[in-house]
């Protein structure tokens, strides 16, 4: 036994000891997933909870990844201060729920995505904070669910699933001249497509789980405020209800971010020829996309988000849901998931997954039959990605 290791007392082994610094830096972001930080006196630790020292306490305020994750989404939204979430709907929740309480009113877009309807329908309404739903395209409609007690409007710059375009315009007008706050969630569109800071929003907020992080291995979201004070009680009410995101998730999608704007492109680019392709063949009733002139709001599309069209694609078959059950299976290499923003194209059924809540008669007023898909296109060769389609509507 060397003398080093008879001398080595067994306390000394668990003892916390900083990692040995060099002149060298990792260029890799490193993993922190300390859930706790030691300062190094009280006046230290009152001078970071006032404000005055930059630092750490305790993981569900804060941590290193999320905070640089936190930053980079920043520097994309044109925005400064936001938090990184637990998921998406945390951060849908942390702005509705840090920002309004009993007898406040929300308006919220009618083909939001579904949980955070269900948020709207089924859970505010427990803490007494009333709801209502408008057509986004119309921003006459959004101004008539107004109320006195409104506080927040909520919508999403291109629906989902059936990818209609918001009047951003009108609605960042009525929300103006209202005094109320304007709640955009960007997930589908990105900073890649539309910042809404620049069109009159108040508040943004990302499922970063989808195109940002971009590879299905990621749950997170983001949630920003323009006004300070704002932020602060976002914050502070995502602190307290433990909205809190892992360290290690943050890691990947920060690793995610560097190639969002090459699989963004890649993936916009296949959506246009899927587009094309589903629109012409014989078993397609319908195609969405805000790309093709036969879009429903294509002239809104163009002038909003100029050439950024998107990686969603929607589309109807003929047929009932057995018809829309046997095109899934005669395609098992297209993963039916309901989740976007993967590197993979994967295909979903609104009516068995995100708005199986709804009623088939509510389903069908917002344009979704049981023979309607979402389609969140990936970066795969175009040509084997439409055989897989062709495959696939051959059984319809």
């Amino acid at each position: 036994m060397s003398d080093d290791r008879r001398n080595t007392r067994p306390e000394t082994l668990v003892r916390r000891m900083p990692l040995a610094e060099g002149v060298s830096r990792p260029v890799v972001t490193p993993i922190q997933p300390s859930v706790v930080y030691a300062s190094p006196s009280i006046d230290t630790l009152h001078a970071q909870y006032e404000g005055r020292e930059t630092g750490y306490t305790y993981a569900r305020e804060g941590h290193p990844n999320a905070t640089l994750l936190a930053r980079k989404i920043d520097a994309m939204e044109g925005a400064e201060g936001g938090i990184v979430t637990g998921s998406g709907m945390a951060a849908v929740t942390a702005a509705l729920m840090g920002l309004m309480g009993a007898g406040d009113h929300v308006v919220g877009g009618n083909q939001l995505y579904g949980r955070s309807l269900r948020l709207m329908h089924q859970d505010l309404g427990r803490f007494g904070i009333a709801t209502s739903v408008a057509d986004p395209t119309d921003a006459e409609a959004v101004r008539a669910a107004i109320r006195p007690e409104t506080k927040m409007i909520l919508v999403e710059v291109v629906s989902n699933p059936t990818l209609r375009v918001a009047d951003m315009e009108g609605i960042a007008k009525v929300a103006r001249e209202a005094g109320v706050l304007l709640a955009v969630d960007n997930t589908f569109t990105t900073p890649r497509a539309w910042r809404p800071f620049e069109h009159g929003a108040d508040i943004v907020i990302h499922s970063v789980t989808k195109l940002l992080a971009g590879h299905s291995d990621v749950t997170l979201g983001y949630v920003v405020a323009k006004d300070a004070a704002l932020q602060k009680a976002i914050y502070d009410f995502a602190v307290t209800t433990g909205l809190t995101p892992s360290p290690y998730e943050c890691w990947l999608a920060e690793r995610g971010l560097y190639t969002f704007p090459l699989r963004y492109d890649r993936a916009e680019a296949n959506a246009a020829a899927l587009a094309d392709f589903l629109a012409g063949h014989p078993k397609v009733k319908r195609v969405l996309y805000p790309g093709r002139d036969d879009h429903p709001d294509r002239a809104r599309a163009k002038a909003l988000l100029g050439e950024r069209t998107g990686n969603m694609v929607s589309f109807e078959i003929e047929g009932d849901e057995r018809a829309a059950n046997r095109m899934v299976e005669a395609a098992p290499q297209l993963p039916f998931a309901p989740t976007l923003g993967d590197v993979g194209t994967t295909l979903s059924h609104p009516a068995s997954s995100s708005h199986r809540a709804l009623t088939s008669e509510a389903r069908a007023e917002l344009g979704m039959s049981d023979g309607f898909f979402r389609v969140s296109v990936g970066i795969e060769e175009i040509d084997l990605l439409i055989s897989d389609f062709e495959q696939g509507l051959a059984a319809v």
